[in-house]
């Protein structure tokens, strides 16, 4: 409560004289919460709050920019308080890919996601944003042991099970930082984009951990996304349109699209990997169940991809082993 009058203090102080309602826009994964600041005449502003003791507006502020010089929509920083933590944004809507995606809007607005995310891409510098390392890499993977398999199952692994872990993860970390390199928005998926068609379309939010990396990491979060799902042949040509745009817009893409889609899949495995240990660690820790209902899914994609490449044939059976499930042979009755 003290957050939200320390809020509306700086709000009343910045605009005096004005009667500001205020109601609640969004909250996401970490300590952020965003507010919908309304004022008499109709208009509207978002309010980020970001208590400095648990986040840092430092990389939106910057990447805000640096995307925008970009030509994608984003949020304009309209005010800022970074002692308390707080920015006045400017309102991209309420309506998210996730709530507008259907089967009749959803080529129009993959298509809108595929064109800003090429502009993202076409605006990268190595040295700007931080490398997306073997370091980081392996921090994030790490969260699947740890947070899924140890606390969520409640399992400890035998040292030859942890072997056959430490042998995929090295191997899916080889193919990704042999990829080409590009600005990473790292959480591009239906619920941060927002339908904004009179503005430009889509409206890019939740920016602030981008990093220098793969270039097909974005496109997995958004045609793989772990909120929404597509049959396989339609993530296929979606996944060939993008790889078509990236060519013409002579982004460090595969010639033969057959390797970039191998490089796709095998980028999905980290991701979800990683949510996998995401998603368990918000319910363990932070008391967070609605992602719960995710996993299943996110599961499946990751199931898919070790059952595709035979390489990770042994992560395949590692996950069998931990969910208890076994390999159906013969006729089943």
């Amino acid at each position: 409560m003290q957050r939200l009058e320390q809020l509306d203090h700086w709000l009343t102080q910045k605009y005096l004289g004005q009667s500001i309602s205020l109601a609640p826009a969004s909250a996401d994964a970490s300590f952020r919460r965003y507010f919908r600041a309304t004022f008499p005449d109709g208009r509207s502003l978002i309010v980020m709050d970001a208590p400095p003791t648990h986040e840092d507006c430092g990389p939106f502020i910057r990447i805000a920019e640096l995307f925008g010089a970009a030509g994608v929509h984003v949020p304009q920083i309209l005010g800022r308080d970074i002692e308390q933590g707080f920015l006045l944004l400017s309102d991209l809507g309420s309506t998210t890919y996730l709530e507008a995606l259907d089967d009749a809007s959803a080529d129009r607005l993959y298509r809108d996601a595929h064109d800003a995310l090429v502009k993202i891409q076409q605006a990268s510098r190595p040295g700007v944003l931080p490398d997306y390392d073997e370091a980081l890499l392996m921090r994030e993977l790490q969260l699947f042991p740890d947070w899924y398999i140890g606390k969520h199952l409640g399992l400890t692994l035998t040292q030859s099970q942890q072997e056959v872990m430490e042998q995929a993860f090295a191997l899916i970390n080889r193919n990704i930082l042999a990829q080409g390199q590009v600005y990473v928005h790292r959480d591009y998926h239906s619920r941060n984009l927002m339908v904004c068609d009179d503005a430009g379309n889509p409206g890019i939010l939740d920016f602030q951990d981008a990093v220098y990396g793969a270039i097909t990491y974005d496109l997995v979060s958004l045609l793989k996304d772990a909120y929404i799902q597509w049959d396989e042949e339609r993530v296929l040509d979606w996944a060939i349109r993008y790889w078509e745009k990236a060519r013409q817009a002579s982004l460090p893409v595969p010639a033969d699209f057959g390797e970039f889609y191998c490089d796709f899949e095998w980028m999905g495995a980290q991701r979800h990997i990683k949510v996998l240990g995401i998603f368990a660690r918000l319910y363990h820790r932070d008391g967070k169940d609605g992602y719960l209902k995710d996993m299943p899914l996110v599961m499946d994609y990751l199931r898919k991809a070790c059952d595709r490449y035979r390489p990770l044939g042994p992560l395949l059976k590692l996950l069998d082993e931990l969910e208890n499930r076994q390999v159906q042979t013969g006729l089943t009755f």
